[in-house]
C-alpha cells in the first residue's frame, strides 16, 4: 500500500514539474525579442553648436542674403545688398569695407551671385584665423588668467564656466574675487566656485582688488595650483581710475608669478552690438587684453560682431558662450563660425 502511495506522489511531482516547465517555456516564447542597445548620442560638433547659436543672426540676414546670393551676377547691386546685411549683423564699417574690397578682387563681375557666398565664407574664415590663437599655457607653475569686462557682460559666469572646464581636464583651479565693488559679485563667484569645485580667495566688499589678487597668487603658489583665474572690477565710469587699478593688479600679479598674467581675457556681451566695440577699445588700451570671450552669442541677431572685433582690434576671439549650460563655453572655431553664418543652404 505504501509503495503505491509513494508511486502516486512521485507521479504527481513529476507531472507538476512538467507543467511548470511547459508554462515557463510558453511565457518565454511569448516575450518580444530583446531590443538593440540604444546608442549614446554623439556630443554636438563645434559646427552644430555654432549653427544653433547663430540661428538668430542667420534669420535676420536671411532675406537680404538670399536675394544677394540668388542674383544672376555679382554686380554692384549685389555688393550693396551684402554691405547692408553685414552692417545689420554688426560686422562694423571697417571690417565690412575690408571684406567687400577683397571680394571684388576675388569674384569676377560675370560670376553668379552664389559665388559671393562661397568666397565670403572663405574670406571670413581666413581673416578670423589670421588673429586666432589658443588660450595660453605654461610649462610649470600656475597659469594666471586675468578677466576684465564691464558689469553685466557675463564676466563672473564666464569665469565659473572656464574653471569648470579646467577642472574637467583634471587641473586644480583657484579663483580670486577681485571685483570687490559690485554688490553681490563676491557671493556670485563663490557660488560658481562651488559648482566648479574651485576654491575662492576673497576679502570683504570694497577691499583693494590688488590685495585680493596678491592673496590669491600667494595661496596658489603655496598650494601648487595649476590655474588661477582673477576677477576684476568692471567699471568704465572713470577710465583713468580703471587704468590705474588694473596696472596695480598686473604689477602685483607679476611680482609673485614672473611673466603673469599669461592671459588677459576681455568678456564682451554679444548682444551689445556696437557698444561692444567701444568697450573693446577702452579695455585694449588700459588692460593689455590678449583675447576676447564673447558671451550670449545664442541670444543675438548681431553675431557679426565677432568679425568686427577681430578685424578692428586685431584681437583673437578665444571663447564664445553658445548657451546657458556649463559646457556651453566653447573654444572659438573660425571655420565652424564661418560655415554656420554662411551655410550652403538658407
Amino acid at each position: 500500500m505504501q509503495d503505491w502511495i509513494w508511486l502516486a506522489l512521485s507521479g504527481v511531482v513529476l507531472l507538476t514539474v512538467l507543467i511548470a516547465g511547459a508554462v515557463a517555456y510558453a511565457r518565454r516564447m511569448a516575450l518580444p525579442p530583446p531590443s538593440e542597445p540604444t546608442a549614446i548620442p554623439a556630443a554636438p560638433s563645434p559646427a552644430d553648436r555654432f549653427a544653433a547659436a547663430l540661428q538668430r543672426t542667420r534669420d535676420a540676414l536671411g532675406g537680404t542674403l538670399r536675394a544677394v546670393f540668388g542674383r544672376e551676377h555679382a554686380d554692384e547691386e549685389a555688393y550693396e545688398g551684402l554691405e547692408e546685411a553685414l552692417l545689420r549683423a554688426d560686422v562694423g564699417t571697417r571690417a565690412t569695407s575690408a571684406l567687400l574690397d577683397e571680394l571684388r578682387k576675388r569674384v569676377p563681375k560675370d560670376a553668379p551671385g552664389s559665388a559671393l557666398r562661397r568666397e565670403l565664407r572663405a574670406l571670413v574664415r581666413e581673416r578670423l584665423e589670421r588673429h586666432s590663437t589658443a588660450l595660453a599655457t605654461v610649462p610649470s607653475g600656475p597659469l594666471v588668467i586675468l578677466v576684465v569686462g564691464v558689469n553685466g557682460s557675463g564676466k563672473t559666469t564666464t569665469i565659473g564656466k572656464l574653471a569648470a572646464r579646467y577642472r574637467k581636464e583634471g587641473r586644480t583651479v583657484l579663483l580670486g574675487a577681485g571685483d570687490t565693488f559690485r554688490a553681490g559679485a563676491i557671493e556670485q563667484l563663490k557660488v560658481w566656485g562651488e559648482r566648479a569645485d574651485a576654491p575662492v580667495i576673497a576679502q570683504q566688499e570694497g577691499a583693494d582688488p590688488a590685495a585680493v589678487c596678491h592673496d590669491t597668487l600667494q595661496a596658489a603658489v603655496a598650494r601648487n595650483i595649476d590655474v588661477v583665474i582673477c576677477d576684476t572690477a568692471g567699471r568704465l565710469q572713470a577710465q583713468k581710475a580703471l587704468m590705474d587699478e588694473l596696472a596695480k593688479v598686473r604689477k602685483v600679479i607679476g611680482r609673485i608669478v614672473p611673466g603673469a598674467p599669461h592671459e588677459t581675457l576681455l568678456v564682451l556681451d554679444g548682444t551689445m552690438g556696437q557698444n561692444a566695440f567701444s568697450q573693446a577699445r577702452v579695455f585694449k588700451d588700459v588692460a593689455g587684453v590678449t583675447g576676447v570671450a564673447l558671451t550670449k552669442l545664442d541670444g543675438t541677431a548681431k553675431g557679426g560682431v565677432v568679425i568686427g572685433i577681430s578685424e578692428e582690434f586685431e584681437l583673437p576671439v578665444k571663447l564664445v558662450g553658445v548657451g546657458e549650460k556649463v559646457e556651453d563655453l566653447r573654444t572659438f572655431d573660425p571655420a565652424a563660425f564661418a560655415g554656420a553664418l554662411f551655410p550652403d543652404v538658407d
